[in-house]
């Protein structure tokens, strides 16, 4: 008895699998002082008076250069701009009035224009973003305040990393917090020491100018774009890939 001959064909193909898709818009990384709010000339200030009333005389616009970075590196970089050494107790110090000084500040200090409708904005199009910002927890929850966020959950702060920028670590705990990957995101600062950190990271940097650092100082440094504030920001999201959801 002949065996009926199979219907079924010798080789059958698996349906060809669909490409993933790329994520629709990559992650924002933020600065806080100077990038969200108007700090910066406020720390300046601060890190001025502590280093007079720890005996050191540092001119405020060598201070204001290093803002952005951890509050151990400014006051060694500072130190190193005006040929000044002390002692690692006096330098622990001038950290701890520093932090004093700004107390007495803060409440002085707003958001920056357009801000709070940026991060609304990224999270009604579901594009995920957090802070990473040098300072200590103490100093950045009260920040934070006028950003009118009352816990650091938004947030990864000194803290929670070894060293802070220009060194990268910051930018990884962030992405790690929101469980993205750290290439290709989008981390946006007003200082030199957030970009080259970004670039350290391998992400893209995006300069703003509301920290008193020049366009083109940002641009050497790495920036993909920079922009005069949040606000101007947000009027040029699509020059970084984000559209509405509707968009394709």
């Amino acid at each position: 008895m002949m065996k009926r001959a199979s219907t079924l064909p010798r080789h059958r193909r698996s349906p060809s699998p669909s490409p993933p898709r790329a994520p629709r818009t990559s992650a924002f990384l933020f600065d806080l002082d100077g990038t969200l709010v108007d700090s910066t000339y406020e720390h300046a200030i601060t890190w001025r008076n502590a280093f007079r009333l720890a005996g050191v005389d540092a001119p405020t616009w060598k201070i204001h250069r290093q803002v952005g970075m951890s509050g151990g590196l400014l006051t060694q970089a500072v130190l190193r701009e005006i040929g000044a050494d002390l002692s690692p107790e006096i330098v622990e110090r001038v950290k701890e009035i520093h932090t004093r000084e700004y107390e007495k500040v803060v409440d002085e200090v707003h958001p920056l224009p357009g801000s709070k409708e940026l991060l609304d904005h990224l999270t009604r199009l579901d594009i995920p973003w957090i802070i990473a910002t040098s300072s200590r927890a103490t100093s950045a929850r009260r920040t934070l305040k006028k950003l009118g966020f009352t816990s650091l959950e938004v947030a990864v702060t000194r803290d929670d990393v070894e060293r802070a920028k220009p060194d990268p670590d910051l930018f990884f705990a962030a992405a790690r917090r929101l469980r993205v990957p750290i290439a290709g995101a989008m981390v946006v600062g007003d200082s030199v020491w957030d970009i080259l950190a970004a670039r350290r990271a391998g992400a893209f940097g995006v300069g703003l100018l509301t920290g008193g650092t020049s366009r083109d100082e940002l641009e050497r440094a790495g920036a993909l774009r920079v922009y005069e504030d949040p606000a101007d920001l947000l009027r040029h999201l699509h020059e970084l890939g984000v559209r509405p959801l509707m968009s394709s």
